[in-house]
């Protein structure tokens, strides 16, 4: 069974988030928790002078929440998938406290969130929130843009420079998708050197194996920009999903500086799954 966390401040690109995560595992029993998360400054003084003598401050403000919360399960649960199950979390807290809390009570395997899209002048794809997740949160995270609707998986990119040695259950999230719908792995390379290193060789043929019960190919691109070589490769052969690690001198590192995430994201429409490095988890808890 799988744990999945759904947070949402019930605008539309975050109810479209849910959407797609229920369909993307409408064949796999899940357990879905559905996360809100107030901040005090949504609190304010005219709603404490509506309170009732015997209400609590965080009884009124998280009574909202649960409200929209159930409406949006009673929709879920008139689709009458029965391997669903969904269940209402709110939370008075820092955003990202909050999603650890829950991940850690509630042993989650994945978060889906939705993100703010790139369409028309607005270059900015990932908000302050799902970055945070990405960056600081304790579990694989896939990042749904706004509108993105699911259109099968029959395609996936990850990219790798073979540097770095994964755990095979780190790689996990990425597998059990590819399984799940035989999906084609495509591991992109940026060309720096005309041959691999030795430790690079080892790596790559690592992931050979970990790969080794889905079909898969190493993809080695061009000498050029990295965003522009991966977001053209995304769109020439109609990648559904893409995914990556989150590793010190990756290409996730070097998309998540600001000016790399808004010239990226304005050429990406697919959904970003970031899969959790165990060192960094380690590194965390201590």
């Amino acid at each position: 069974m799988r744990r999945i966390l759904l947070p949402t401040d019930f605008s539309e690109n975050s109810i479209n988030a849910i959407d797609y995560a229920v369909e993307l595992f409408k064949d796999v029993i899940c357990q879905f928790y559905i996360l809100n998360v107030q901040k005090a400054s949504s609190f304010i003084s005219d709603d404490i002078r509506s309170m009732s003598p015997s209400t609590t401050i965080y009884q009124s403000l998280i009574a909202d929440s649960k409200t929209r919360i159930n409406e949006i399960i009673i929709k879920l649960e008139s689709g009458k998938n029965k391997n669903h199950h969904f269940n209402s979390m709110v939370d008075y807290d820092n955003f990202i406290d909050a999603i650890n809390q829950a991940c850690m009570a509630k042993n989650i395997d994945l978060i889906v969130m939705g993100t703010k899209g790139a369409t028309g002048s607005n270059r900015v794809l990932f908000g302050g929130n799902t970055i945070r997740v990405i960056q600081r949160g304790m579990v694989p995270v896939l990042a749904v843009p706004e509108e993105c609707e699911f259109n099968g998986l029959d395609k996936i990119a990850f990219t790798s420079n073979y540097l770095t040695h994964y755990k095979e259950s780190e790689l996990t999230p990425l597998m059990q998708l590819a399984e799940l719908y035989q999906s084609r792995i495509d591991v992109l390379h940026m060309t720096q050197d005309d041959q691999f290193s030795s430790e690079q060789n080892i790596n790559r043929d690592f992931l050979d194996c970990c790969f080794r019960f889905v079909d898969h190919t190493f993809i080695d691109l061009d000498k050029k920009d990295i965003f522009d070589a991966v977001s053209d490769y995304i769109h020439e052969n109609d990648i559904k999903l893409l995914a990556m690690m989150s590793r010190k001198h990756s290409f996730f590192k070097r998309l998540f500086s600001r000016q790399n995430v808004e010239t990226f994201a304005f050429k990406i429409d697919i959904p970003l799954l970031v899969m959790e490095n165990t060192t960094k988890v380690m590194e965390r808890s201590n």
